[in-house]
């Protein structure tokens, strides 16, 4: 009995500074995450979409190769087994979410591509209970319901006539369909060799997604090679391969590692908000009533459908 007061002084101060870092490695993961986002939107196709999608997994593949060949080497990823998978994981996960982003870029927001990616978890579940993985539930259902509405809200800004229109919210249908490529990887990814760490499996998927998007970029190398080769692509090659790409994932394992996955899934969360935030202050592109609402009922559903 004496000696439960000092074990409360000491537990305290020690739980409330792993919080601190908890929240404080969400908010950089979630930016680091969001500032992808934000460079496809403030690049808007000056760079070619495929070079920097090439080179922005190429540099993510080779951060991350010592993880790899560890992992190689020591049998946790079998290449002869797992060839095919890591191939489908990069085309789903890399290549769908790289190129086809930058290009979304030039026509719509970061905030759209933030808002639409978060409707990840839905599509997930809703893969995950058709092949009979998982049972949604009647709050699960409410919460998909509420997610694409607030998906639809957003995507027709309004209006439902401009999904009719064939040059309407083109760029949001490229994130519509990036985002059920992250859904499908999302749901592979954690199936191949799983007994190698998250890291080394990410430096494989890069590498298939860099071998996925080398042919339209060497097309693209060939055709305009003067917006391919030039400072400003350069640079953007290096940030979009270190934020959101050898830090942010590096920062998410970090975190998986210390707190759980499940703590760790409330960057799902975060993300949104992030890139609303840097939108804002570096595009001079701040959110409207629309987007608060449709952005609202999106993780309000996402919240909803991951309970049980």
């Amino acid at each position: 009995m004496d000696a439960e007061p000092p074990k409360a002084q000491v537990s305290r101060p020690a739980k409330g500074w792993e919080d601190a870092v908890a929240l404080t490695g969400f908010i950089l993961v979630a930016v680091g995450q969001a500032s992808n986002q934000v460079l496809a939107r403030g690049l808007a196709g000056s760079v070619p979409p495929f070079s920097l999608a090439f080179f922005r997994w190429s540099i993510i593949a080779i951060g991350l190769a010592p993880f790899a060949i560890a992992a190689i080497r020591d049998g946790k990823i079998p290449l002869a087994q797992n060839l095919w998978p890591i191939l489908a994981a990069g085309f789903l996960g890399m290549f769908l979410c790289g190129g086809p982003v930058y290009i979304a870029g030039i026509t719509t927001t970061a905030i759209h591509i933030a808002l639409i990616f978060a409707l990840s978890p839905i599509m997930v579940l809703l893969i995950s209970a058709a092949l009979g993985i998982e049972h949604i539930g009647p709050l699960q259902w409410l919460g998909t319901a509420l997610a694409l509405g607030g998906a639809l809200l957003i995507v027709s800004g309004g209006h439902l006539e401009t999904l009719t229109e064939s040059s309407a919210a083109w760029g949001d249908l490229l994130v519509v369909c990036a985002m059920l490529g992250w859904s499908g990887y999302t749901l592979l990814q954690s199936r191949v060799a799983p007994r190698a760490s998250l890291l080394a499996r990410v430096s494989m998927f890069s590498a298939a997604g860099a071998l996925c998007s080398l042919p339209p970029a060497l097309q693209e190398m060939w055709a305009t090679p003067a917006e391919v080769f030039n400072t400003r692509a350069f640079e953007a090659y290096v940030f979009a391969g270190l934020v959101p790409g050898l830090i942010a994932y590096a920062g998410f394992a970090w975190l998986g590692a210390r707190f759980g996955s499940v703590r760790s899934s409330l960057v799902l969360y975060v993300a949104p908000i992030a890139s609303a935030l840097l939108s804002w202050i570096i595009l001079g592109e701040p959110p409207k009533l629309i987007h608060l609402v449709g952005g609202l009922l999106i993780l309000g559903g996402v919240w909803a459908s991951l309970r049980k």
